[in-house]
């Protein structure tokens, strides 16, 4: 018996120890052997998926663990093995469409790989993200999953490739999904989306509509936006119309700043034909202020968002948008961590497309 499988073996042992905790009497892994004809180290074997067992008898050793109900104790088994085979999927907010549809295609790739899924929320706080973070690592997760824009600083950066080599060194895997790399001598996944091409599309379509004055609607210093201000500022620049930074309002990626934003924009004296909201919860706010001021869309003002989210095709009207293949990021994250010898560059960007619905149409004649 090589050093794993004794390892093994003791932490089995232990798992069966400790599941009469709770006052019911389960099998050992000694019964279990003994009902399944074979020797311990083959149910170990069979119970860390690590070594090649025979399909009749890894039939057998699975059945004798249902009879005798056999519960394997998680934390003994991590004595004996680099990971806990858990994906953390960490996210400032969970609640919003965006993440949470990112965050089914994780739960349901972990789900298919045997893994078990964990979220955990930081708030947009940074010292929180490193402290999740760091306790992921500290749990032996086999991968680490941030999603969503990142500061664009040299000193968060450095921090983020720091923790991508510590997760490294523990055996685990940093992955960025909808983030930008952190360079190439850094060990981490990166999955992302082409953030910037997406808002040159929908910026490009609002311009063949007949738009120049184009608000861009809740940008903020993070990652995605500075992308999408990047493929606005681009269009704009292919048809050779100057870029007017008034034109570029800041703001949250919330539908009730985009209520707000309707009133504001409209006393504002800016002469716009179109917003393009750089998030579709803004988006949608937005055409609920519009209505509420008497304003049509599209016939007044055009109204596009970005990100392609369910809501998108129940607004009246619906909303034009930049789709983003939400399920597939997540899925793509969790496949490439997990199977790092099958996708050997661990980089990916995967395609935006613009969704053409009711909220934008051409400039409409004075």
């Amino acid at each position: 018996m090589t050093e794993q499988e004794r390892r093994e073996s003791k932490a089995m042992a232990r798992d069966a120890t400790n599941g009469a905790a709770d006052g019911i009497k389960r099998g050992t892994i000694k019964e279990v052997a003994a009902r399944a004809g074979v020797s311990t180290a083959t149910v170990s074997r069979v119970l860390g998926g690590t070594y090649p067992v025979a399909a009749t008898t890894r039939a057998r050793v699975q059945r004798a663990l249902s009879e005798l109900d056999y519960v394997v104790n998680a934390n003994a088994r991590a004595l004996g093995t680099s990971t806990s085979n858990t994906v953390a999927f960490v996210v400032d907010d969970v609640t919003g469409p965006f993440f949470a549809h990112i965050a089914r295609g994780v739960e349901q790739q972990a789900t298919a790989e045997g893994r078990l899924c964990l979220v955990c929320t930081t708030h947009s706080d940074p010292e929180r993200e490193i402290a999740v973070i760091n306790l992921m690592r500290e749990q032996r997760a086999e991968a680490v999953i941030l999603v969503g824009g990142a500061r664009r600083t040299p000193e968060y950066a450095g921090q983020m490739a720091k923790l991508a080599r510590a997760l490294d060194s523990a055996g685990s895997r940093l992955v960025l999904c909808g983030r930008p790399s952190l360079g190439r001598d850094v060990p981490h996944t990166v999955v992302e989306y082409d953030n910037e091409g997406g808002a040159f599309a929908m910026t490009s379509y609002l311009l063949s509509a007949g738009h120049e004055r184009i608000v861009l609607l809740g940008t903020v210093d993070v990652s995605t936006s500075t992308e999408r201000v990047a493929g606005y500022r681009r269009a704009l620049e292919s048809r050779g119309i100057p870029f007017d930074p008034s034109l570029v309002i800041p703001g949250e990626f919330s539908r009730e700043f985009g209520r707000r934003a309707a009133r504001e924009l409209l006393s504002s004296g800016l002469g716009f034909t179109a917003v393009f909201a750089v998030t579709d919860m803004i988006a949608t706010g937005l055409l609920k202020g519009l209505r509420e001021e008497g304003v049509r869309v599209p016939e007044d003002v055009s109204v596009a968002g970005y990100d392609d989210i369910p809501l998108a095709s129940d607004v009246f009207p619906e909303l034009t948008t930049v789709h983003i293949p939400h399920e597939e990021l997540g899925r793509t994250a969790v496949r490439m961590a997990l199977n790092q010898a099958e996708s050997p560059l661990q980089y990916v960007k995967m395609g935006t497309h613009v969704v053409v619905r009711g909220s934008a149409g051409p400039v409409s004649p004075k």
